[in-house]
């Protein structure tokens, strides 16, 4: 499932029981641009087992600064309420895909 992450939702979404998966972006980013296809295809691979959100650095700054988001694009993994990873950058859906299943394993 494929989200729109805010300053006000992001904490019912990141302490839900569903893993959510946090993509920083902006719609200037041409990494972004390239990562967003990917990371819609594992939100329909994956189903409701995992939420992808997508949070636009332009508009909630605010969490940006708080997860320290220096460069873009940022993706971060949480499972019951906690970060458990992070990615810097654009790469392969097999990459990610195997980020996925780890946060469900």
């Amino acid at each position: 499932m494929e989200v729109v992450i805010t300053n006000e939702n992001f904490e019912e979404y990141k302490n839900g029981t569903t893993p959510l998966v946090l993509d920083f972006w902006a719609t200037w980013c041409g990494p972004c641009r390239m990562l967003s296809p990917i990371l819609s295809e594992l939100s329909e691979q994956f189903g409701d087992k995992i939420i992808v959100g997508k949070c636009d650095v332009e508009e909630n700054d605010d969490l940006a600064a708080e997860f320290g988001v220096r460069n873009i694009p940022t993706v971060l993994f949480f499972k019951n309420g906690q970060q458990v990873d992070k990615f810097v950058g654009a790469a392969s859906k097999q990459v990610f895909e195997q980020k996925f299943q780890s946060l469900i394993g």
